[in-house]
């Protein structure tokens, strides 16, 4: 049946869910990377350090990269609609109780046992929303359909960085609570139910426990060894903690008849060299989305609303090439597509190690349009072939190891990008006889060096993606193979 636009209904119904997917990941990405630009007015508001106040955005990636992966594995077994609604509720009413609690309590403690809450309905929809497009959306509408998804969790960040200029810190809280109504009524419509099991008694609540411990205490170790200091009590225990419960981890699934995880997958040379890729992108671009913020501000003097207009540019390109990567999926093939990011990737990250202490703000916005179309071109094809490899029964476990490739690499390459950054300057500044008390030029050249150096790091991981992204191949699971918006079965339940 024709609608009045001329869609299919079949297609209008696909069209509904993809929105509802995207509002998740819009919603999910806003609060993942906003906060940190609004904690210097949270810090204000609660009169706390610098330190403690950024415990707001470390509780909320501990608990995404604590539970991703189980529910991710949950939803295998009880089906992807009873999840995806359960996490859009949480998350709405997270959000909610971030933005009032506070103020009505005077505690900065019912933010963090709120941002708890948020996240925990954060990695719920996070964990199965590209599980979600694979299995629901038809292989001639996929591309599109993560397309569509990617531009939404570009929106995200800059949206959020309006609100925290022209309005409180609430709001970014506050944003949610309309859309995540809105997007529950939607999900309730338009997100087919699936055949699930009504117990959990094959769920794997061993690697449930483990994976959360380790991942928990190693993010831990590395987002506050530098300020507690790497050999401090407390870091050396919690490392110590990480390795056993993650060495165990793998040993236990690796015998476990239900996986939390099956890591037999990694077998594949393929399967893995597609992860290794999907996982390396992000990590290498953790050193310019955390490092250039304060070569903006330190070296070239930029304020705060200029600075953030330029880094605007690279969610700009990001969504461009989302979609375009979409509709050119089917088309190209997703081989194509990655090969291309890898050399938008590696060509912005180059032009980003030579930066001076004079660089004209336009030499700095092409730098990140090169990496954001090179990231928007990249996300799209490198998780459909993942996500396509494996059978519909795992959607659920591979599409939240997707979802944990995205962040917790970010997270680990912040402590490394910065390890390289502070020791790249000290020697420089040793090796050239600089001090604090040498001219203020000849500290910013230093400075300016230090940056380069780690910003090389990026381009030399960048050659190392290229080069994957050639080797991989395209390997597409029977469960996909002839699927079309008139024939999937999918169709009918919308």
């Amino acid at each position: 049946m024709m609608e009045p636009d001329g869609t299919t209904g079949k297609e209008a119904g696909f069209s509904l869910l993809i929105l509802s997917l995207s509002l998740a990941v819009f919603m999910s990405s806003l609060d993942a990377t906003i906060v940190t630009i609004a904690l210097p007015a949270i810090s204000e508001a609660f009169q706390i350090s610098s330190t403690a106040v950024s415990w707001v955005a470390t509780i909320y990636l501990l608990v995404m990269a604590g539970c991703v992966l189980v529910f991710g594995k949950i939803a295998d077994i009880v089906g992807f609609r009873k999840i995806f609604i359960a996490g859009f509720s949480l998350f709405t009413l997270g959000s909610l109780c971030c933005g009032t609690l506070p103020d009505l309590t005077g505690s900065f403690l019912t933010l963090i046992g709120s941002r708890i809450l948020q996240a925990t309905g954060g990695a719920m929809m996070t964990a199965i929303t590209p599980a979600m497009i694979t299995t629901f959306i038809p292989m001639d509408l996929k591309g599109k359909a993560m397309g569509v998804v990617m531009t939404f969790a570009a929106i995200g960040p800059a949206i959020g960085g309006i609100l925290t200029q022209y309005l409180s810190w609430h709001w970014i809280f506050f944003i949610n609570v309309p859309v995540g109504i809105a997007a529950i009524l939607l999900g309730l419509k338009v997100v087919p139910g699936t055949a699930g099991s009504p117990t959990m008694s094959g769920f794997d609540r061993t690697g449930a426990g483990l994976i959360f411990v380790g991942l928990a205490s190693l993010l831990v170790v590395v987002s506050e060894g530098d300020d507690a200091g790497w050999t401090s009590p407390a870091i050396l225990v919690l490392a110590a903690v990480a390795i056993i419960a993650l060495s165990w981890f793998v040993r236990h699934e690796l015998g476990a008849a239900d996986p939390l995880l099956d890591l037999r997958l990694f077998a594949s040379s393929n399967f893995a060299v597609t992860n290794l890729l999907f996982a390396l992108v992000f990590f290498s671009f953790s050193g310019i989305s955390y490092l250039l913020p304060f070569y903006l501000k330190y070296v070239r003097n930029f304020d705060t609303s200029s600075a953030g207009l330029i880094l605007t540019s690279l969610s700009f390109a990001m969504m461009a090439a989302g979609i375009l990567s979409g509709v050119s999926l089917t088309r190209l093939g997703a081989k194509k597509l990655c090969i291309a990011a890898g050399i938008f990737l590696s060509a912005g990250y180059f032009l980003m190690a030579r930066l001076h202490t004079d660089t004209h703000a336009g030499y700095v916005v092409l730098c990140l349009v090169l990496i954001g179309f090179g990231l928007g071109l990249m996300v799209t094809p490198a998780s459909t072939l993942i996500l396509n490899s494996v059978a519909r029964s795992r959607q659920g476990m591979i599409s939240s190891l997707t979802s944990l490739e995205r962040f917790a690499p970010q997270t680990l390459g912040i402590a490394l990008f910065n390890l390289v950054f502070i020791q790249g300057v000290l020697t420089i500044a040793a090796n050239h006889e600089v001090t604090r008390s040498s001219p203020a030029a000849m500290q910013l050249k230093v400075l300016t060096a230090g940056f380069d150096l780690a910003f090389l790091v990026s381009f030399l991981l960048g050659l190392v993606i290229l080069a994957l992204a050639i080797v991989v191949q395209e390997e597409i699971h029977p469960d996909y193979l002839g699927k079309t918006a008139s024939d999937d079965p999918a169709a009918g339940l919308l």
